[in-house]
């Protein structure tokens, strides 16, 4: 019982009396006397003697970091050699093609300089959601309104139609402008603030607030059943977009007709009008906001309103030219540039087109068109279609084209 440690060899408890340095410095004894009588003790030191295994395991594995260093300096040495490669790819081309090469790394660089430059000066796009939150919140243009618990709640046809098929079946009863519809709804535990939620989802795909009803499942599947499932908001307003139900607005574009009458078209095709929502044009661009507002306050939307007809917006083709419409009202409503639709439709002339066939003009180019549409979304102050990513790198790309040319003269 009570064992003495130093009765045993290659202990690791400190001797008494012993050295307490020296015991810093060595480690461990091959055989021990008692009491330091008889035999001297030998100990092993650091430096000398057998290798203990930790330390062969430490140069072992400082030798495969050292041979790990040899082979990436190896491998990076042999992926390094670009200029080898190039002077191969370019020994048989003619100087001009290299020099057409060089000019077109430089500006597809400084492209992406500029590119980043730009992206950190803009202000952040506002997206369909964002402007969808404001449409609800500051109720413009607003055509139906929906009591609810003695509390009005004015919104639009347009959009609920499109995204309820509770909503659709109810406002279908009542198309005048204005109505007031009073809302009756079956699901139990729906007051003021939970149904201001529900219209907030329609609008935005979000509730807008936090409750924990939202949470409850028994609760959602009640408002599934009464209500209806909604798709996505960006399917839903793709589907408004393609189909335009209860659209309140036409977009028309004057047009000289001695161009007309030289060109040979007729009146018609060039004052093709386009329908649309005022809603959603006057949440997603401050232009046909202020416009339809100035409308309001003049009196002229009373006149539309009485004679139940769509309010006309005349826009200047030489401005806006009607060619680039379909694209900026498709991206109203979707948050997609798409510039296939500017050459699905040869029958739909526009203004420019006509002015370019009469001087003699050839077609425009993609770079041509998204700058064009660049300064139109400037114009509108439709951020979404002039941060578009398409449309910036075109737009880029051109602005280097010029710089390159004012160069070489």
């Amino acid at each position: 019982m009570g064992a003495n440690a130093s009765n045993y060899p290659h202990s690791c408890s400190p001797r008494v009396g012993g050295n307490s340095q020296a015991q810093q410095t060595f480690i461990g004894t091959s055989s021990y006397s008692q009491q330091g009588y008889g035999c001297e003790s030998k100990l092993y030191s650091l430096d000398h003697g057998h290798e203990k295994p930790q330390d062969k395991k430490k140069r072992t594995s400082g030798l495969a970091t050292l041979k790990k260093k040899f082979i990436k300096r190896r491998k990076s040495n042999r992926s390094a050699d670009h200029a080898k490669q190039m002077r191969e790819l370019l020994s048989g081309w003619d100087v001009r093609d290299v020099n057409a090469l060089v000019e077109e790394y430089e500006g597809t660089s400084a492209l992406k300089e500029l590119s980043l430059q730009a992206s950190l000066a803009r202000p952040e796009a506002r997206t369909l959601q964002k402007d969808m939150a404001d449409l609800y919140e500051y109720k413009y243009c607003t055509d139906v309104d929906l009591i609810f618990q003695e509390t009005c709640f004015p919104v639009h046809r347009a959009i609920l139609a499109a995204r309820c098929p509770f909503f659709k079946t109810l406002l279908s009863s009542s198309p005048e402008y204005g109505a007031e519809i009073i809302m009756d709804i079956s699901t139990a535990g729906i007051d003021m603030p939970m149904f201001s939620a529900l219209l907030h989802y329609l609008y935005t795909g979000e509730f807008g607030m936090e409750d924990s009803r939202f949470q409850n499942v028994d609760i959602l599947v009640q408002l599934s059943e009464e209500f209806g499932t909604p798709n996505s908001l960006d399917v839903d307003m793709r589907g408004l977009f393609d189909y335009m139900c209860y659209y309140d607005v036409v977009l028309s574009f004057s047009s000289d007709s001695e161009l007309v009458e030289a060109f040979g078209g007729n009146q018609n095709c060039l004052d093709e009008e386009l329908k649309a929502h005022k809603a959603i044009i006057s949440a997603r661009s401050p232009f046909f906001r202020n416009l339809l507002q100035r409308r309001i306050r003049t009196g002229e939307e009373i006149t539309d309103r009485t004679l139940r007809t769509p309010t006309r917006i005349i826009l200047d083709e030489s401005i806006i030219p009607k060619k680039y419409a379909k694209v900026i009202l498709h991206c109203m409503y979707t948050d997609v540039v798409d510039l296939s639709v500017l050459h699905c439709s040869p029958s739909v002339g526009s203004l420019s087109e006509v002015q370019a066939l009469v001087a003699g003009k050839p077609n425009m180019t993609r770079a041509e068109e998204a700058m064009e549409l660049y300064h139109i979304a400037l114009f509108l102050e439709f951020n979404m279609l002039a941060q578009a990513k398409f449309v910036r790198k075109c737009f880029y790309r051109k602005k280097i084209e010029v710089c390159h040319s004012i160069k070489k003269v």
